[in-house]
């Protein structure tokens, strides 16, 4: 299954009140591994960048006065999540973002049943205690190391990790993995065995098997495929 990890940086924190976006940032998974696909732009919010906002990921309107407004970024957008669930933390906040944006593009907006909330997820397994990105990425031992500020890629990045934890699916795939290497550690002898329903039909014929055991004749009075007929 493809999923799209997905974060946003923005001016501030109400779209309703003229707030907009300024970084997107995905990272595509499939079956719960990261395929090393990404998205990343940059956009010109056509606005000012409040002092606050811009202590959060260092992104000055100087830095974004070059960059793609929204409407020209919406198409690779679009094309790159397609039709894969949203894997969002907090994601009530960016997808309004995202809908205010495709709203004024006069694109359809993404529905709530395709977001995967993350804050969601973790409040269920972790209540009681703080579950920002990097207290996850805390519990979990990821290195997030290089987030000395919000960035929407790196922080994709951060959450597909802490993502694949979250559900559990990392724990699975070492599972598999011990199972493998314990079934190795037995021997080929030993090694579990999937038997058909229905076994299939030889592929030799009657002259072939007359002529093999002429040919085995041949090979003196021990030959090593004596050890294998019944």
């Amino acid at each position: 299954m493809r999923e799209i990890i997905l974060d946003t940086e923005t001016t501030g924190l109400d779209p309703l009140r003229g707030d907009r976006l300024v970084e997107i940032g995905c990272v595509e998974i499939y079956n719960r591994m990261p395929t090393g696909q990404t998205y990343h732009v940059y956009i010109n919010p056509e606005r000012d960048m409040p002092i606050d906002a811009f202590n959060v990921h260092g992104l000055s309107s100087e830095f974004l006065a070059d960059k793609p407004v929204f409407a020209d970024v919406v198409d690779s957008f679009l094309a790159f999540i397609g039709d894969a669930p949203l894997v969002i933390h907090n994601a009530s906040f960016d997808a309004g973002f995202l809908n205010a944006e495709l709203k004024r593009c006069a694109r359809a907006l993404l529905e709530r049943d395709r977001l995967v909330d993350t804050l969601m997820l973790a409040r269920r397994k972790h209540p009681g205690v703080s579950n920002r990105l990097d207290d996850l990425c805390s519990r979990y031992a990821i290195d997030n190391s290089k987030r000395t500020k919000h960035g929407a890629l790196l922080d994709a990045e951060l959450l597909a990790e802490v993502y694949i934890d979250l559900i559990g699916a990392r724990q699975s795939q070492l599972v598999l993995a011990s199972d493998s290497r314990e079934n190795l550690a037995r021997g080929p002898g030993e090694m579990p065995r999937r038997q058909r329903e229905t076994a299939l039909m030889p592929r030799l014929t009657d002259a072939d098997v007359i002529a093999h055991r002429e040919f085995v004749a041949t090979l003196g009075d021990k030959p090593v495929w004596a050890d294998y007929r019944a």
